[in-house]
């Protein structure tokens, strides 16, 4: 295999960055991460969890007393920020603009987040993993026929997965002899 192969493509690199930033999730049920992207540059990242300044459910151990994880409950709403609120959030607070960016996502945004991500600017939605059904698809595709966004779905490969946990794992500013 070509050295250029396992390359990661953009998609590729950015949906891993996205992964990274969902490890610092602090939400039981769903780990998210999210990349705004602009002109192939980082612009913002964000993960979800509970809103600044209040306790961490991961750190509390429960989301709610007698709830070990939101997803438990059918009437009580999520405590989380989701991450793609947050990275909006975070462009915003710098004076980012989001106007024209993308953002990859570990999971496909709900529908608050794709309605907030199309009033950012932000066009182009590349997701990791599903969420939507039902009656939830039917607005998505609305929005999606009416040319405000457009959602991708983003695999990693294999080969590159690998070279990914290889990189994660060992250093990687030394020197590969085949490559001297």
């Amino acid at each position: 295999m070509e050295l250029e192969e396992l390359r990661p493509t953009w998609d590729e690199y950015f949906i891993m960055l996205a992964k990274l930033a969902a490890m610092r999730s602090t939400c039981l049920a769903f780990p998210v991460g999210a990349v705004i992207v602009k002109n192939k540059q980082v612009v913002a990242t964000g993960y979800n969890g509970s809103p600044s300044g209040t306790a961490h459910c991961t750190a509390q151990g429960y989301c709610y007393p007698g709830l070990s994880s939101c997803a438990e409950s059918k009437s009580l709403p999520s405590r989380a920020v989701h991450a793609e609120a947050n990275a909006i959030a975070q462009a915003a607070k710098h004076g980012i603009s989001t106007e024209g960016s993308s953002i990859y996502v570990t999971l496909e945004p709900c529908l608050s987040c794709l309605k907030l991500i199309i009033s950012a600017g932000i066009h182009e939605v590349f997701f990791e993993t599903g969420f939507n059904s039902g009656n939830s698809l039917l607005v998505r595709d609305s929005f999606i026929q009416d040319g405000l966004v457009t959602l991708k779905q983003i695999h990693i490969s294999e080969a590159i997965a690998q070279k990914a946990a290889t990189f994660l794992m060992n250093p990687t500013s030394v020197a590969t002899p085949s490559l001297i």
